[in-house]
């Protein structure tokens, strides 16, 4: 059978899945509009804060792999019905998430401008860098606190809370964005320093809003502060053996992410620009995929928590198909909309032609993405087997793909999108292991203790 008839499996995916692919496409809705505004702004500011943005999204992927790893041992025990055991988790993840957060804002605090050189080597992208850092630095503990709080929910499926914040939080900043960067009401222009108050304070919403909903609202965990400082020795060795493999992948995959704006950075300053549109662009279509696969890992999980490997063979087999064809919406889109999409910066024509082929690249990457990345995460990972992608991602991205780039950038001398697509061919090449292992189902774990 290649398609599942259980009606429940489609009511419970689709019911996840739109919340989640609506909450992160507002989430990065966000970021696309810090990167038009300050396009719009300044070539060199945007160059700035993309480097910054670098170094961030190394720290959201290891904290949302926190996560990621609660989600995926929480949600076993949610088909269990074992509520004690998920708080208990949430502490365990809070911890990892803090302690992150902590590392990187000292970092941020003591070496600004060593951190942005690490990207580009002009003194005039530095400076922007650094005065984005001295404010977006404070937003580090408030995410990391927001977004475990957040995926203890989800490991309950409670997501629609998730939405309703990144909305608040997408007006709020975008509000903050129009009238500090660019000085309109009579407010200060302060450009880069501007977007980085404007997310500030829509971060720090999010957090007052999540904490309020989590303490008064929520009914299913019924999460409270002292549950935070409640530490469980043996749930921890679980929570690591689990989530530890996860956070490897998620901090080794936003480092050769770094790695790339590196790359480029050092190759000319409208490649970094131009790298920076088209990867926003991209990671904001490509939250259709992330959707896709945090849905999948809430269902997986669960239905392995029950104990019925029949549907989860039957829904294994109808996810593959439904990642596909998101694959080719994903694609399909990025192509229709990179134009009206550009024109909205104010670029220089190297730039602009540029940011165009990157996205054309990122067309055929993307539809390889769109399959592999699901069922590597969502299914294998969010089933339990966490090793398997730490081989996969650490043979095809350390060991290919980011010594093919920099002998292209650097030894061959190809031009710029060339180089981008030896960056991006892992999404392609990664379909075929991905395909056997889900297909073998050695990949299932019972993750719970009894």
């Amino acid at each position: 059978m290649l398609v599942t008839k259980d009606k429940s499996f489609y009511k419970q995916f689709f019911s996840l899945y739109w919340v989640l692919v609506l909450h992160n496409i507002i989430i990065l809705g966000v970021n696309l509009a810090d990167n038009i505004m300050i396009g719009s702004y300044s070539e060199t500011a945007l160059s700035g804060v993309g480097a910054i943005n670098q170094i961030q999204f190394i720290f959201q992927q290891i904290v949302m792999s926190a996560g990621s790893g609660l989600v995926a041992l929480g949600s076993q025990y949610w088909g269990q019905e074992r509520t004690k055991e998920i708080k208990k988790l949430s502490s365990c993840a809070m911890l990892v998430g803090v302690v992150t957060s902590a590392v990187l804002f000292t970092v941020a605090a003591a070496f600004p401008e060593k951190v942005v050189g690490i990207f580009s080597p002009s003194q005039d992208i530095i400076s922007e860098g650094a005065k984005y850092l001295a404010v977006i630095k404070y937003t580090y503990p408030v995410f990391a606190v927001t977004n475990i709080l957040l995926a203890s929910l989800r490991s309950v499926e409670t997501v629609k809370i998730g939405f309703y914040i990144s909305l608040v939080t997408l007006v709020t900043n975008c509000s903050i964005n129009y009238l500090l960067i660019f000085g309109n009401f009579g407010a200060p222009e302060m450009g880069v320093e501007g977007a980085a108050t404007g997310t500030l304070v829509a971060r720090v919403l999010e957090l007052v809003i999540v904490v309020f909903y989590v303490l008064t609202v929520d009914k299913k965990l019924r999460l409270g502060l002292r549950n935070f400082f409640e530490f469980d020795k043996s749930l921890f060795k679980d929570y690591a053996k689990t989530a530890f493999p996860i956070i490897l992948v998620g901090g080794m995959f936003g480092v050769s992410t770094a790695l790339q704006s590196v790359i480029l950075g050092h190759m000319s300053d409208n490649a970094i620009a131009a790298n920076s549109m088209s990867t926003t662009l991209y990671q904001t279509l490509k939250v259709a995929s992330v959707g896709a696969s945090n849905a999948t890992a809430v269902i997986i999980g669960k239905t392995i928590g029950i104990g019925n490997m029949q549907k989860l063979k039957e829904y294994v087999k109808t996810l593959q198909l439904m990642f596909v064809g998101i694959g080719v919406v994903i694609s399909v889109t990025m192509f229709l909309v990179r134009t009206p999409i550009l024109s909205l910066y104010n670029l220089s024509p190297e730039t602009y032609s540029l940011a165009n082929a990157f996205i054309l690249v990122l067309c055929v990457t993307g539809f390889g993405m769109s399959y592999q990345m699901p069922t590597i995460i969502g299914i294998v990972q969010g089933g339990g087997d966490g090793k398997f992608v730490i081989k996969n991602d650490f043979i095809s991205i350390w060991c290919i793909v980011l010594p093919l780039s920099f002998l292209a950038a650097f030894v061959f001398k190809w031009s710029p999108v060339a180089v981008v697509f030896c960056l991006n061919l892992d999404q392609l090449f990664k379909c075929i292991p991905g395909f056997i292992k889900v297909n073998r189902y050695t990949w299932v774990k019972k993750l719970t203790n009894d």
